[in-house]
């Protein structure tokens, strides 16, 4: 039987003047709605107790499983408001497929398709006014403010118990935050530290899972990158250290003058991107031919200092897509495109945003409309 997700109203919600307060500024993953939607699986009974209640702290036992085994995954996607007025989700079903093979993947309990969509929508309804409005401009207009409401649904073993086993008490929630743009500069080329020190995932591993612990093992990375003057780290696989996988949060994509999209290949792991997928999809209408294959971190030095590597991006659905205007490893600096954002990763930037904001025709039937 499909769950529902009965509003549980927050007697004490914010009141409108900090809500606009917050709307007109507010930043990445910083402030959150009024309300959350949880569920409850236990092996006994499975899905149960669902329902949107009001944003709060969750009580946990010191033994609670995923504070000491990390048996825990998460998803994220964003509502964008329409100048109609109406509120749209991009491609959840990916996400909700997503989750569903993470789940697997750290043996937690799977939510269907139906139930994940459910969530994410009743949480959307009951926040209705926290959907910062639609950016100014008409169709093909650039986007100026890029705001959105970012979902955040996640689950976690909440079974209390020390022990090396899948859990049979699990927890499922939704949570919202406004978001402004992800990077507070604005869009400009980011530059890139090629570790070869550090390993994301390795092969039989749960590279291919959103889990939080693939994200903590990119931190020390991250700051190896910091410390060599870099925005973000880009990964080498584990066997060879010698082929690109991925950035500590997002796919990669080279545009070659021989007018290929390439990405590297899924193989395990490496996070299968539902930004990744749109793109791969667009390539074609803009005279691309799309590549996945494994990408060979020579190959894409040599290809940058060439020139056969005319741009270089990075994309997930937080950021959408960055351009990379500058690599380094340890044989030095290696600038792409003149280290600025190519028109192709801006022209594919703008169809993206202009399909989720609603200024541009949806070809492929990836919205879906919430309100």
């Amino acid at each position: 039987m499909s769950l529902q997700f009965e509003l549980r109203a927050n007697p004490n919600p914010r009141t409108e003047a900090e809500r606009e307060a917050v709307l007109a500024d507010p930043g990445f993953g910083l402030s959150f709605t009024d309300h959350m939607a949880v569920a409850t699986w236990t092996a006994a009974d499975g899905w149960h107790d669902s329902a949107v209640v009001p944003y709060g702290p969750f009580s946990l036992d010191p033994a609670t499983a995923v504070l000491h085994y990390a048996q825990e995954i998460f998803e994220g996607l964003k509502a964008y408001q329409h100048a109609d007025g109406s509120v749209h989700l991009f491609r959840p079903d990916q996400n909700a497929a997503r989750m569903a093979r993470s789940a697997e993947r750290l043996a937690l309990p799977v939510l269907s398709t139906e139930d994940f969509l459910a969530s994410i929508d009743a949480l959307v309804a009951a926040d209705r006014a926290w959907v910062p409005s639609a950016p100014a401009g008409g169709a093909g207009a650039p986007v100026q403010n890029e705001q959105s409401l970012y979902l955040r649904p996640f689950m976690f073993a909440s079974e209390a118990f020390l022990g090396v086993r899948p859990a049979q008490r699990v927890t499922y929630c939704v949570i919202a935050s406004p978001a402004g743009a992800y990077f507070a500069r604005g869009v400009h080329p980011v530059s890139i530290w090629v570790s070869t020190t550090y390993t994301r995932a390795a092969p039989g591993g749960m590279g291919a899972a959103k889990t939080g612990g693939n994200y903590a093992a990119s931190l020390v990375a991250q700051q190896e990158a910091a410390a060599h003057g870099c925005d973000q780290v880009m990964f080498a696989d584990a066997a060879e250290h010698a082929f690109v996988e991925e950035l500590g949060g997002m796919n990669v994509y080279l545009v070659t003058t021989d007018g290929e999209l390439i990405t590297p290949e899924l193989n395990g792991s490496i996070l299968e991107g539902v930004t990744r997928d749109s793109i791969l999809t667009l390539a074609t209408e803009f005279g691309l031919t799309p590549v996945e294959r494994r990408v060979g971190l020579q190959e894409l030095i040599e290809g940058v200092d060439s020139g056969w590597v005319a741009e270089l991006f990075a994309c997930g659905t937080a950021a959408v897509v960055t351009p990379i205007g500058v690599l380094k490893d340890a044989s030095g600096t290696h600038t792409v495109g003149g280290g600025q954002t190519g028109e192709t990763t801006a022209a594919l930037r703008k169809n993206l945003l202009d399909v989720q904001y609603g200024r541009a025709e949806d070809r492929h039937g990836w919205l879906r409309r919430v309100l």
